[in-house]
């Protein structure tokens, strides 16, 4: 027994026939006969693969119900019967052709409905075996806040798309996990997932890094390298901080984004490319635009789909949820005996503005970890108790600063003074980094940079990035 939903205007007797008729050939009528308003709020109580709108006479003034109707049935199968005179008029010949699976006309040929019907709901049926399964993102993605719980749904529904994608928000709210996620949970999934790092990459390389070269195109070119935009055929590539892109290669990567080509460097040769681009920045490409620093036709090719990561201080509730995950996490690789946190502590996360997010909660808790001497992590463990008594000392610039400084020095601690990942792991370019530490007046001995061959002793992965949530 198959079911379809029965939309008729038309005489009581006819329409009565009609659905005994369909009910002989085994077909479970669920009748809505008054109007299509009450029809668009049936369909979320009445789950079916097949609709059937059945219609004496039909009018203009009927056609933005019957529309609203099919865009609230979106996933349905729809057929439509009505009289022959329709023909007559283009515009609803186009609405028809369009918006149905099928059309008959009166007098109704029985046996072809029937027919007809069957086809639609067998399409139906592949629809639904061709669509992705709900994802819960929340397994990967840690969090109950209601600002989450939004973005987990615009991830649900432009994950099935090709259409290009730009992650704005803070330093440290994890885009490069959201993007990853997105990649995984994609018709692409089995293909690469290829992230650049705009701001990391020296401008003298930055194209060769994105499109390749030919061997001998330029001094030092050995052998033909394979960019990074080509080595995500197939799949995705994200393009992190795009706002630190030179102005000379933004107007390449638009190129890339309208002909879905690209050239290495000393070839002559197009390469068609199929991979879908997501970008991701901390900074406000507007304003960008407006002073000149980025292209805005890129910036327009780019922001289609915009998700927003919110910052921690705006995700309640989530603070704990997501200390307890990070805890259980270091203490197991670190054999710690830490149990969890005091009560202080806890009070004290909760009232923390945590200017650098997820990233921040990360190393302050990763720290207390190490230093820890209790059962139960205390604020001083966190290095929060000096600033939860002075907070109220503080003018805004001045709390900023003791925040900036501390995220650039623990992290500078943590990359053993490398450079490059500390540039990385704050989401910032090299170049914004040492202006940072003028600005703050930190020094560091022994800055270490990543060369060709790997990052030079000292420094420290950011296996992190890969575990956020």
């Amino acid at each position: 027994m198959r079911d379809v939903l029965y939309y008729g205007e038309c005489l009581e007797g006819r329409a009565d026939f009609l659905t005994g008729f369909l009910a002989e050939h085994r077909w479970r009528v669920h009748p809505v006969t008054t109007s299509a308003a009450v029809v668009v709020d049936a369909l979320d109580s009445i789950k079916v693969a097949v609709g059937l709108i059945h219609l004496e006479s039909i009018e203009r003034v009927q056609l933005r119900l019957l529309e609203s109707l099919l865009r609230r049935g979106g996933d349905i199968e729809w057929l439509i019967v009505l009289p022959r005179q329709f023909t007559k008029d283009p515009a609803l010949c186009r609405f028809i052709s369009e918006s149905f699976f099928d059309y008959h006309t009166l007098p109704l040929d029985g046996p072809r409905l029937i027919n007809s019907l069957g086809h639609a709901y067998g399409k139906a049926m592949l629809k639904t075996k061709a669509a992705f399964p709900p994802v819960d993102f929340s397994l990967s993605l840690l969090g109950r806040s209601e600002v989450m719980q939004q973005l987990f749904h615009q991830m649900e529904k432009i994950r099935g798309v090709d259409t290009p994608v730009f992650l704005g928000g803070e330093s440290g709210t994890g885009k490069e996990l959201v993007a990853r996620l997105i990649h995984q949970h994609s018709p692409r999934r089995h293909a690469p997932f290829v992230t650049v790092n705009c701001g990391a990459l020296p401008p003298t390389l930055i194209q060769s890094e994105l499109f390749g070269h030919e061997k001998g195109a330029f001094t030092g070119a050995g052998e033909r390298k394979i960019g990074k935009i080509e080595a995500a055929q197939g799949g995705t590539v994200f393009l992190d901080e795009i706002g630190d892109l030179p102005l000379e290669l933004q107007a390449n990567l638009l190129r890339f984004l309208q002909e879905k080509t690209i050239e290495r460097i000393g070839s002559r040769q197009t390469l068609a490319i199929d991979a879908r681009v997501i970008a991701a920045t901390h900074i406000d490409l507007e304003e960008a635009v407006g002073q000149g620093r980025f292209r805005e036709d890129l910036y327009y090719r780019l922001n289609v789909l915009y998700l927003k990561l919110p910052p921690l201080r705006e995700r309640a509730g989530d603070v704990e949820l997501l200390a307890e995950a990070f805890l259980k996490k270091f203490v197991r690789e670190n054999r710690s005996r830490v149990r969890g946190f005091s009560q202080q502590a806890l009070r004290i996360m909760n009232r923390h503005p945590w200017p650098g997010n997820v990233r921040e909660l990360i190393n302050r808790i990763q720290r207390a970890v190490v230093m820890c001497e209790t059962p139960l992590i205390t604020p001083a463990d966190l290095d929060l108790e000096r600033r939860l008594a002075s907070r109220a000392l503080l003018t805004l610039d001045e709390a900023r600063q003791i925040a900036e400084t501390d995220a650039v020095r623990n992290s500078l601690m943590s990359n053993g003074n490398n450079i490059s990942e500390t540039a990385r792991q704050l989401g910032v370019s090299r170049v914004t980094l040492y202006r940072l530490m003028e600005k703050l007046k930190i020094e560091a001995q022994g800055l270490c940079q990543r060369h060709d061959g790997g990052i030079s002793p000292g420094a420290k992965s950011d296996e992190m990035r890969d575990h956020w949530t």
